[in-house]
């Protein structure tokens, strides 16, 4: 008899979450640096304006491409997989579809307003679902580190 799913808890997601945030900065900011200068962190725009093309792909479209890609190829971000977590179909307890990593990643705006709730509700959900999670059918499993390196080996072996 298979064990029930362990969810992954607020704590390790907001972990999970600081750590990709890090990774991200760390990739953006020297590529808008060497696109507009140091001047690009320095001036004030207007909220929801961008310097450039180069400022809306890096800011908008990059985390949107690389957190679909990583949901669905590695069931998760490195901040996720660094912490045991992994994103799955909330029924099949499988990889997510593109679709759902779309929806997952829009529906990050309903978890935010008003004020995070969507996100602070995950404390409360019996299955650990922020609203993001339940838009989308899915959920954040906790993987014991064993089991989760397994699930890494296999991953590596599919790309190669």
């Amino acid at each position: 008899m298979n064990a029930p799913p362990q969810y992954a808890g607020f704590w390790r997601r907001v972990g999970a979450t600081l750590i990709d945030t890090m990774i991200l900065l760390a990739v953006i900011a020297p590529l808008l640096w060497l696109l507009y200068g140091a001047a690009y962190f320095t001036e004030s725009r207007e909220p929801f304006s961008y310097a450039g093309v180069g400022d809306f792909m890096l800011n908008q479209i990059l985390p949107l491409l690389a957190a679909v890609v990583l949901w669905v190829k590695f069931r998760g971000t490195p901040g996720k997989r660094l912490l045991d977590c992994l994103v799955v179909d909330a029924n099949t307890l499988q990889a997510i579809t593109v679709r759902q990593a779309v929806i997952r990643y829009f529906a990050y705006i309903i978890s935010i307003l008003p004020l995070g709730l969507g996100f602070l509700w995950i404390i409360w959900d019996k299955r650990r679902q922020g609203f993001h999670d339940m838009v989308a059918k899915t959920v954040v499993l906790y993987a014991p580190a064993d089991e989760a390196e397994k699930s890494l080996q296999r991953l590596m072996e599919e790309v190669r």
